[in-house]
Formats: C-alpha cells, sequence, structure tokens
C-alpha cells in the first residue's frame, strides 16, 4: 500500500483531532511504528546527493524545525527519506510555551497558525534525545539542530542564552540554525534590524571558530529569517550574512500577514501562518537574497511546499535545499519523495 493510500485513511482521524493533540498523537504513533521496523518498508528517495554549506545531503528535501522540538522522534523522522532532519528550536531552559489552544488548521487555505512559543524541555534534554538516537550514533545522515533564546530573557541579553545552547549542541550537530524569526517570542524578530543583527552574528562566529578549534570540527551556521520583509531589510540581512561569513540563511519562518486567510475560520488567531499561503512570500524573500547574495552563500528555501512542483519553484527562485513541515500535515509523508522526484537532478538557478 502506497504512503498516500495510507495517509488517506489517517487523514480524517487526525483532522478531527485539535491540532495540537493530533500532533502529540502522531509522533509517538510514528516512533512505535519505526521501533516495530515499519516505517523502513516505505522506502526511500533515490539518493541525489547535493553538497550546501560543506555538507553532503543525501537528497535536497530536509525535515523542517518545529515538527520535533525535543529532538524525541529523529529515527522515526529518518525513516521518512529526508535529505536533512532539523530539530528544534530549543531554548537553554525548559518553557512551556504559550496558552493553549496555540495551534489551529485552516484546511480551505491549506494553511496552519501556531503561536507555541518555543515549547520545548530545554538544552540539555535535548541534546540527551539527540544522543540517544541511532541516526546521531551512527552518523546516519544531516542532522540540524535549531536554536533559540527563552521568553523571559530580555532581548538584550538574547545572545547569551544563543551562545549558551550553540556550545552544547555544537559538537552533535551537521548544521546549527539560529531562530531569530519565529513571531511568537515577544520582541524576537526585533533581531533581524541591523546593529541587534550584527552584534549576534559577530558573538555567534567568535563562538563557532573557539568550538571548531575545541571539537576540530567545523559546523556550519545558518540564520532563519521571516517571510515579512521588504526590499531593504533583506538586503540589509544579506549584507550582515556575508560579512560576518554565515553559511547559510534558511527562507522563510511563518508570516504574520492574514491576507491569504481573511475571513476564513481561525484567519484572525494569532501567531505565525505557515503552508500554502506563505509560498509566495517565502519565494519573494528567496529571489530577494539571490539577487543580493548571488553564490556567496547557499539558500534553504522553506514554506508553503505543498506538492513536487512547489519544491521546483523554490529551486527557480533561488534555493539550493528545501523543508517541509506544515505540507506533511496536508499531504502525508508521501510529500518527501513527491518532491524528491521533482527536483531530481535539478540545480538552484
Amino acid at each position: 500500500m502506497s504512503k498516500k493510500f495510507l495517509y488517506s485513511l489517517a487523514r480524517p482521524l487526525l483532522f478531527s483531532m485539535d491540532a495540537e493533540a493530533a500532533h502529540h498523537f502522531t509522533l509517538p504513533a510514528l516512533k512505535r511504528a519505526a521501533a516495530l521496523g515499519l516505517t523502513k518498508l516505505a522506502g526511500k528517495p533515490a539518493a541525489d546527493p547535493r553538497t550546501v554549506m560543506g555538507i553532503t545531503f543525501p537528497n535536497p528535501v530536509g525535515l523542517a524545525a518545529g515538527l520535533d522540538k525535543d529532538g524525541a522522534f529523529i529515527d522515526a523522522l529518518a525513516d521518512m527519506g529526508f535529505g536533512s532532519i532539523e530539530v528544534g528550536t530549543v531554548t537553554p531552559r525548559a518553557q512551556a510555551g504559550n496558552p493553549k489552544p496555540r495551534m489551529f488548521r485552516l484546511p480551505q487555505a491549506q494553511g496552519i497558525i501556531n503561536r507555541m512559543g518555543f515549547n520545548n524541555g530545554g538544552v540539555d534534554a535535548f541534546v540527551a534525545n539527540v544522543q540517544a538516537s541511532k541516526f546521531y550514533q551512527e552518523r546516519a545522515g544531516v542532522l540540524g539542530l535549531n536554536i533559540g533564546k527563552n521568553a523571559d530573557t530580555p532581548i538584550e541579553k538574547a545572545a547569551d542564552d544563543y551562545l549558551l545552547c550553540l556550545e552544547k549542541v555544537y559538537p552533535y550537530a551537521s548544521y546549527v540554525t539560529v531562530n531569530i524569526s519565529s513571531p511568537n517570542t515577544k520582541n524576537l524578530r526585533q533581531l533581524q534590524g541591523a546593529s541587534e543583527l550584527d552584534a549576534l552574528l559577530s558573538q555567534l562566529k567568535a563562538a563557532q571558530a573557539r568550538l571548531a578549534d575545541q571539537h576540530q570540527r567545523y559546523v556550519p551556521l545558518a540564520l532563519k529569517i521571516a517571510p515579512d520583509m521588504d526590499g531593504e531589510q533583506v538586503k540589509s540581512i544579506a549584507d550582515s550574512l556575508t560579512r560576518h561569513g554565515i553559511d547559510g540563511v534558511i527562507a522563510t519562518n511563518t508570516t504574520l500577514s492574514r491576507s491569504a486567510v481573511a475571513g476564513m475560520e481561525h484567519g484572525a488567531e494569532a501567531g505565525g501562518l505557515s503552508g500554502a499561503p506563505v509560498f509566495e512570500l517565502s519565494n519573494t524573500v528567496i529571489r530577494l537574497l539571490k539577487a543580493e547574495l548571488g553564490d556567496a552563500l547557499p539558500i534553504i528555501g522553506v514554506g508553503g511546499i505543498m506538492q513536487g512542483g512547489d519544491a521546483v519553484a523554490k529551486f527557480e527562485a533561488g534555493a539550493q535545499l528545501v523543508q517541509l513541515y506544515s505540507g506533511l500535515i496536508y499531504a502525508g509523508p508521501a510529500l518527501v519523495g513527491d518532491c524528491a522526484r521533482a527536483l531530481r537532478g535539478k540545480q538552484a538557478r
């Protein structure tokens, strides 16, 4: 039986649940299936290696951060055929996140609004989960670890949180993503401003150099940015990325715009909107980044990939890799293979 058929059977049950409840049902179920060897039966996409940030990715389709915030389901997710797995966002200390309900489906628009607020068990528990995974132990693939700041850390002290997390996750990561673009932690996007970003990136690059020397291994740093920016803001970020020697940029996180879902049930909920409604916003930022960066550093495209053709559009905009999240909720795990097939042999423009 195909992945598409199996998911078509499961989806009505999952969509009958509260969105966050479905999330907490699905991942443990996937882990149980993986323990029984069932997830390996689905097969993986054909090898289509890409070298990005100095890392060889088995295929260009990755899992975006947010699905597995604590790194507790890495092995089960790896069986879905991703070319990379990114987990987190993790913060120095455990935090509960925002009050529930905080995740809402908008099926009419193939969108999701969330205001989770970096709910996670803290970086020490996160690292223990990563270390316990066979994926890490066997160096079975590319593992991205995504770091953020605690909600109660003042924005002027944000760098301290990022530096602490970088120190803890560095030995276990293929690459580290610095998330300054979630709309659900107060003032976080302020860090995308020119002076704030320069200060943060300079400290992170100094720490990266020190850690590379300490561990005798260079771990690339990627910056994850928001879609809600104009050309001048994107230009400013691109300048900072190149000036500080950041290794990659992930474009984009969720949007605060509601123009695509105005009048829909849950359309006015606070939080970040993902899925199909962010597709064009993300592509616009990717194109702007590509125009500024050229080949200076790679772009990882994420936002609204619901079918293989959407992944191709990210490449045509200038991305060298793509990541999925919300599309998996609507299309199921077959989306990974669909995107991998669509991108086979294709290069960024």
